[in-house]
Formats: structure tokens, sequence, C-alpha cells
């Protein structure tokens, strides 16, 4: 007798706690194969592809599973991480924003992460427009930062090189391209250090504090107040919020209006971060 998609789903599950990552996706996709109207099959497998690494096959996970269940929290959240590791920050941050509203809505304990993940996208589009700025201003930076990049993608396809002739294993082969990532990233942000000491004025990067920006609409407070569990956002973004909800959108604690307290340090700290730095409205 065939094995149930239900009995497939939990074989898959066992070998994803289990870290074995490859037998967990064969798995789902032999469930799928037997249920591919089930939008918890497409997430689970696109939760094992993230961490394999294999973005495109996530992102095609994460859509069929929107298709199936619109309002699929899951499948925005995963969809987001996958554009942010394939450097889609705008797509990432619709995604991410949508899987939040959506996580509100539902009183889903996901809030916290999700959070971090907007904050991540919209970090990764300001460093994008930094990055242009920056390198619009400087011919020779521009010309190294390529070069840098070049060499990273060499050496990446290098590595898909030993994967295709299994002269390296998938974790060694994700492992040695994270690693070259990350100092690809070391590198760059080095090289531009170098240079905005040379210039300060054009070629310093800009950034915004985290602990000035609020947590549902990620943008930098005007008037914070701080809760009872110790969490500040902005006034009008928590108010509105508790029209639908009366509960702290981080830790989902009861929450009530009359629980809020104006958090004067911070409002000033606000203020006088957007005094010194007009650019910060745009961010």
């Amino acid at each position: 007798m065939a094995t149930s998609a239900f009995a497939l789903k939990e074989q898959g599950n066992k070998a994803f706690k289990a870290g074995d990552y490859k037998e967990a996706e064969e798995l789902y996709s032999k469930a799928i194969q037997r249920d591919s109207a089930n939008p918890a099959l497409f997430t689970n497998r696109a939760f094992t592809r993230i961490k394999l690494q294999a973005w495109e096959a996530c992102i095609d996970d994460c859509i069929r599973a929107i298709e199936l269940q619109p309002q699929s929290m899951k499948g925005y959240y995963y969809l987001a991480q996958a554009q942010v590791a394939l450097h889609h920050p705008n797509e990432a941050l619709s995604s991410a924003t949508t899987a939040y509203d959506i996580c509100l809505r539902t009183h889903d304990s996901s809030a916290s992460n999700i959070s971090a993940l907007i904050l991540q996208a919209k970090k990764e589009k300001w460093e994008v427009k930094e990055r242009d700025r920056i390198r619009r201003r400087s011919d020779l930076l521009r010309e190294l930062e390529d070069a840098l990049l070049r060499a990273a993608d060499v050496q990446r396809l290098q590595i898909d090189q030993r994967l295709k002739y299994l002269d390296l294993g998938p974790t060694e082969g994700r492992e040695e391209k994270e690693e070259i990532t990350a100092a690809t990233r070391r590198k760059v942000e080095e090289l531009r250090n170098i240079f905005a000491v040379s210039d300060p004025v054009n070629l310093a990067r800009r950034e915004v504090p985290d602990y000035l920006i609020d947590n549902i609409s990620f943008a930098i407070m005007h008037d914070p107040v701080v809760t009872k569990t110790g969490n500040s956002y902005d006034r009008s973004t928590l108010l509105e919020h508790l029209k639908r909800s009366n509960t702290d959108p981080l830790t989902r604690e009861p929450l009530t209006r009359e629980d809020l307290r104006p958090n004067l340090a911070l409002k000033q700290a606000c203020a006088e971060f957007l005094e010194e730095n007009g650019w910060a409205v745009d961010w």
C-alpha cells in the first residue's frame, strides 16, 4: 500500500529535526506528489530549502503555498528570507511586511522574528541606496568594489563545479560559500572605511541606529512610548495596533493604552538624530 501524504510529511518532519535536510526535502516532495493542494507541505519544503540555501526553489514553493492559501504567513515569511538571501531587498521588504500584518491579525507568536527580518530587509534596501550614492562619488572605489565582487563570483562558480563533479559535499559547499560571502563583505566594508577617512563628508556610510526605529512601522519614531514590558513604539502606530488587538505587538502580552508611558529620553534622541541627519527622513 502506498504511503500517505500525511505519513510522508511526518517522516519529513523527523528528518528535518534530525538535521537531514536533503532527506526531508525528498520526503516532502513525495508528500506533495500525493497531495499537491496542501499549502503546509509547500511551506515545510520551503523551510527545508532555506536550510539547504536552495533559494530559487524555496521561492517557487512559497509562491505555490500563497496561491493555495493567500493568507499564508509562513509562505510570505520564508519568501522574504529567500529574497533577502538573493539580495532583493525591495521584494523581501514587501513579503516580510505582509507576513507581519498576517501575524498581527492572527496573533501568531512569530512577530518578533518577522520584525527583525523586516528591519534587515529595510537596512539592505538602504544599503543599496548608500552603496550607489558612495560609488557615484568615487570612480576608484567603484572599480575596486566591482573587482572584489567579481572575484567572489568566480570563487562561487568554482565551488559549483566541485559540487557538480562530487568533489565537495553539499554542507561543505554551503559553508564555503558562506565564508566567501562574509569575507567579501568584510573586504568591501574595510575598503569603504578607508575611503571614508579620506572624504568623510561624501563617502562616510550613513545608517540609523536600531533603537530609534519603531517595530510596527519600521520608521524612525517621533513620539515614542514605552510599554509595561519595556518595549518602545511610536505612539500613533501602537494606538492604531491596539484598535485591532489589545496585545504588545512583539511579546503578545495583554496591553491597553492606559499602560503606555512617554519615553522622553528616546524622543529627545530621535529628535536630535533627525536634526543632525536630515537624510534620515527618507530612511
